[in-house]
């Protein structure tokens, strides 16, 4: 198997690492396929509470492979899946029913840019560099970015990232409400595992799907039918084992003991 990606789960944590440091993990075939395989392993793994998606070397990804968009008439085939098949648009990781937490510990452009986009909770480093990129390719706001940036930063910010894909660093990324934190380089990964293993520890696996679904349904659909899953589901959480493990163990001052999410 190509090592475009790594892979690797320690402390109920998966992290998956773009790993072609060399081109600034570059997006193209081999990422795509492999990124969306281990989200998938990840998914299906009950040990795994909390996904970390970061790059190897000094860039998160760079955007797409530019050998991939040169020949891209000749080889249109080369962002298909490889594997079984299933859906693989940018916009997937939305659906993903465990927290995704991007770590962006450098340049994050184009598609970069979307997959950073599509996760639930942003870190990133001082000094990281941010660019739509697309309308400087003669392109436009692909694999979802147009329904999903603004939702993050508000209509008008998201047409001044979109139409001027001018370079932004992590801290106005951070003013913008695009990423939650930022923090020094060397610390970056630190703070962000921190996070995500409190989120392990002591936040119940099926809560956070739930809630996961919750907020996505709710911006794409009206008022009384978010109100309508918010009543269906708040139902069946005080019937889960969670509910009542959630409690006992607040006030008997211990760590909870929440199920593992199942599929």
């Amino acid at each position: 198997m190509s090592d475009a990606v790594l892979y690797e789960v320690a402390d109920q944590i998966a992290t998956i690492t773009l790993n072609r440091p060399e081109r600034l993990n570059a997006w193209n075939g081999d990422i795509g396929h492999l990124y969306w395989t281990y989200l998938d392993q990840a998914v299906a793994d009950a040990a795994v509470k909390v996904i970390i998606v970061t790059g190897a070397g000094r860039g998160f990804c760079s955007g797409a492979d530019m050998d991939v968009l040169q020949g891209i008439g000749s080889r249109a085939g080369e962002f298909e899946d490889r594997g079984p098949r299933r859906d693989e648009h940018q916009t997937y990781t939305l659906g993903v029913p465990k927290p995704v937490i991007a770590v962006i510990n450098g340049s994050c452009a184009g598609l970069g840019l979307v997959q950073a986009s599509m996760a639930d909770v942003r870190f990133a480093a001082a000094g990281a560099k941010f660019t739509t990129a697309f309308s400087r390719r003669g392109l436009i706001a692909e694999h979802g970015l147009g329904f999903v940036l603004p939702k993050l930063v508000g209509p008008s910010k998201a047409l001044d990232l979109l139409m001027s894909a001018r370079v932004f660093l992590a801290e106005e990324a951070l003013e913008l409400g695009f990423v939650n934190w930022v923090d020094p380089a060397e610390e970056l990964m630190a703070r962000a595992r921190a996070y995500a293993a409190d989120l392990a520890q002591n936040v119940s696996p099926t809560s956070m799907a739930v809630i996961k679904q919750q907020v996505w349904h709710s911006v794409q659909n009206d008022l009384a039918a978010s109100n309508a899953l918010s009543d269906s589901e708040m139902r069946a959480s005080l019937k889960r084992g969670d509910f009542k493990e959630g409690v006992s163990s607040f006030l008997e001052k211990r760590p909870p003991a929440f199920a593992p999410y199942t599929v």
